[in-house]
C-alpha cells in the first residue's frame, strides 16, 4: 500500500486531561480519512525533573477542571475524575513506547497502553511513575509486564521520548495536545490545545485541496 500523504504528529503527556479528551476526536479523524492520515502519538512531558509537579489539591488545578475539563468531558461524552495524585509522566511514556514495539504480540498494543494510562490516571489516580504498576497495566493487556519493567530500568525507551520532546521544542510546540501537520514530509502547520474534530477535518481538507 501506498503511505499516507499526510500525517499528524500529537505530541501529548498523560497527565494531561485535555490530550485524554483529544483522543475520541483524533479517532474520528482516523475512520474518517483511513488510509489518508497516518497518526504518530509522540511523548510530550509537562514537568520534568526537577520542576515542581502541580499540588492535586491546590486551586490552580480545582479552578482549571471545574471552568474547562468537566465542562469539556460533558460535550464530548467522557468521565474524568481529577486524578488524587500528580506524578512524573516519563515512565508512563517510555512504557507507551515500549508497547508499540509489541506489535508482533498484540497489533494494537500502542493504542491499548495508552488507552489504559489515559483512563487509568484519569478515572482511578493510576501511578503514571511507579514501575510495578505500569507493568501490572501490561500484564492486563495480555502483554508481557515483566519485560516492560525491565525495559524502564533500563532506559531503553527514554533517548526516544526524549527525542519527541527535543522535536517539539523545534517546533516551537509549548503545550499540549500540541498538532502538528505534515504533507510529504513537509511541515504544515501546527494547532494546540483541544480541537473540536471539525477544525481537525477542516486542516486535514485544506492539506487534500494542495494534493490536487
Amino acid at each position: 500500500m501506498t503511505p499516507p500523504r499526510i500525517t499528524l504528529d500529537v505530541f501529548s503527556d498523560y497527565v494531561c486531561p485535555f490530550c485524554y479528551l483529544e483522543a475520541p476526536e483524533l479517532d474520528a479523524l482516523a475512520e474518517r480519512f483511513a488510509g489518508e492520515v497516518a497518526i504518530h502519538w509522540r511523548a510530550f512531558e509537562l514537568r520534568p525533573a526537577p520542576e515542581p509537579t502541580l499540588d492535586p489539591d491546590g486551586d490552580y488545578l480545582q479552578d482549571v477542571w471545574e471552568r474547562a475539563v468537566f465542562p469539556m468531558a460533558a460535550e464530548r461524552g467522557m468521565t474524568l475524575r481529577l486524578p488524587r495524585r500528580q506524578p512524573r509522566s516519563r515512565l508512563a511514556h517510555e512504557a507507551s513506547a515500549w508497547a508499540v514495539d509489541q506489535a508482533h504480540e498484540r497489533p494494537d498494543a500502542g493504542a491499548a497502553m495508552r488507552t489504559a494510562l489515559f483512563r487509568g490516571f484519569f478515572e482511578e489516580s493510576l501511578d503514571l511513575a511507579d514501575p510495578e504498576t505500569l507493568a501490572g497495566v501490561a500484564d492486563d493487556l495480555a502483554l508481557d509486564g515483566t519485560a516492560l519493567h525491565g525495559a524502564l530500568a533500563a532506559g531503553d525507551y527514554r533517548e526516544q521520548v526524549l527525542a519527541d520532546q527535543r522535536l517539539a521544542g523545534e517546533l516551537g510546540i509549548g503545550g499540549v495536545p500540541g498538532l502538528r501537520f505534515s504533507l510529504d514530509g513537509e511541515h504544515a502547520g501546527v494547532l494546540e490545545g483541544a480541537q473540536p474534530r471539525r477544525q481537525l477535518f477542516l486542516a486535514v481538507e485544506r492539506l487534500r485541496d494542495l494534493m490536487g
